[in-house]
């Protein structure tokens, strides 16, 4: 693992049932198997079970960020259900707005069911930190991350994973490299860096 920088990522899944013991939260497995896959930077994690509270969620994602997380991942509580805060929570800390990312969320869940549309995540910048609201469904949290592939292997939809490490670059955080087989990372030739 030499010469890649270390990431330290954290991973906040957002339940009230889960987080009370009712079932068993698949959100930060399904994240935390995911990234381990795409990412050839050595990773920490930062894990966060926590109920669907907004001020919960956002001194979360603040204690994340002043953890040192370069990127923290949400999943659940972004649809329009009463309990569903997690989108105003982030929203609550951001210091920049970050609205292709939903959108493009919303493209690749469109491709499975019409109510992608009542998804509301977002993604926002606190500080050097990238934070993004991902879907609840493990299926779904790969096909957003990863994007849609043919089964000849062409990319069908971009997945926003693609654009991550390059945000991150922008605003100050480690420099990430993905594995190609699972997500192609996307830099213009001026940000590259020759392999270690």
């Amino acid at each position: 693992m030499s010469g890649f920088d270390p990431v330290k990522i954290g991973i906040v899944s957002v339940s009230d049932r889960a987080s009370s013991g009712v079932y068993e939260d698949k959100g930060l497995p399904a994240l935390q198997d995911w990234l381990a896959r795409a990412l050839q930077n050595p990773l920490s994690f930062e894990a966060r079970l926590i109920p669907d509270e907004q001020a919960v969620i956002s001194a979360t994602l603040v204690e994340l960020v002043d953890a040192g997380c370069s990127l923290v991942l949400t999943t659940g509580g972004t649809g329009p259900a009463l309990r569903d805060v997690t989108p105003e929570a982030t929203l609550a800390v951001a210091h920049k707005e970050m609205p292709g990312f939903g959108e493009q969320m919303r493209q690749i869940s469109l491709r499975f069911v019409p109510t992608a549309i009542l998804s509301r995540q977002c993604a926002v910048i606190r500080d050097r930190s990238l934070i993004i609201n991902l879907p609840g469904q493990p299926k779904s949290i790969q096909e957003t991350l990863e994007g849609l592939k043919s089964d000849q292997g062409d990319v069908l939809v971009a997945g926003i994973f693609a654009a991550v490490p390059y945000c991150i670059d922008l605003i100050g955080g480690p420099y990430m490299e993905t594995h190609p087989a699972v997500c192609k990372a996307f830099r213009p030739k001026s940000a590259l860096r020759p392999p270690p």
